[in-house]
């Protein structure tokens, strides 16, 4: 499918992982069937004939409902954009420019799929577990928050799927950072998966190259960036990959590890 720009409607509110909003909204028909794990979407957050803020906010797809062509984003209230969006009512219209960006892979062999999740990097990580298990294949899905109030309640996941956390504080889980848990992990999987913020990627990368046979398993992480435009134009959210620079609301979010520069 290809990007298309639409006006939704917000038909559902719910508070999680302490100040995160999951946000429900409605999408032309024929949206959801396109929408694959990896995929995101650039949000307008302003009000209706105003320019500020200028540009769009882009937000992980988390999960879709096919059957009423809606879908839901994961919202943190970091700036101005975000705190706006967070502060929006049911029925209020939203400007959606979407779907952006490339798709996890997931290769058919894969059987044994480990996804790594620290804060608002959670939300791609859940349609994909969504999409994994319908296709019966088995989830392990690792979580790291400050406490065990930012975390995913494990009712946001598919019940067959294996959930464990990590806190900073030890309020829940393992006492530590998320990729602690990764050594336990990695003979068992086919694939990993991870979003999350950069310092995660950094200490998960040390982890897999120390504990992994050759570069197996695979590593796909989805980068944060500023994609105000999703089109590769402005060029704001450009990541260095073995291949040269590259516009990540294109050629990404989804990335291989291995074929990212990491400075």
């Amino acid at each position: 499918m290809r990007p298309r720009e639409f006006s939704g409607e917000i038909i559902d509110v719910q508070p999680v992982m302490g100040d995160a909003t999951l946000i429900t909204i409605t999408a032309p028909s024929g949206f959801g069937d396109a929408v694959r794990a990896g995929e995101f979407v650039n949000v307008l957050c302003r009000a209706d004939g105003s320019f500020d803020p200028l540009l769009r906010r882009p937000y992980s797809i988390a999960r879709v409902d096919r059957s009423r062509d809606t879908f839901d984003i994961l919202v943190r209230p970091y700036g101005r954009g975000s705190e706006w969006l967070a502060r929006q009512p049911v029925g209020a219209p939203v400007g959606i420019l979407g779907p952006l960006g490339n798709r996890f892979d997931l290769p058919e062999k894969a059987r044994h799929l480990l996804m790594v999740a620290g804060g608002v990097g959670a939300a791609p990580l859940m349609i994909l577990a969504d999409e994994a298990v319908e296709q019966g294949r088995s989830v392990t899905y690792l979580m790291g928050a400050m406490d065990e109030g930012g975390l995913l309640p494990a009712s946001s996941l598919p019940t067959e799927v294996e959930y464990v956390v990590a806190t900073d504080d030890g309020s829940r889980g393992h006492r530590g950072f998320v990729t602690d848990l990764l050594p336990d992990y990695l003979q068992w999987a086919d694939e990993v998966f991870a979003c999350g913020p950069e310092a995660m990627f950094r200490s998960l990368r040390s982890i897999v190259v120390a504990n992994r046979i050759g570069r197996r398993p695979r590593v796909q992480v989805s980068v944060e960036r500023t994609m105000a435009c999703g089109l590769g134009a402005c060029l704001g959210c450009v990541v260095e990959t073995r291949a040269g620079m590259q516009a990540s609301c294109v050629q990404g979010p989804v990335y291989d590890m291995d074929e990212v520069v990491w400075t």
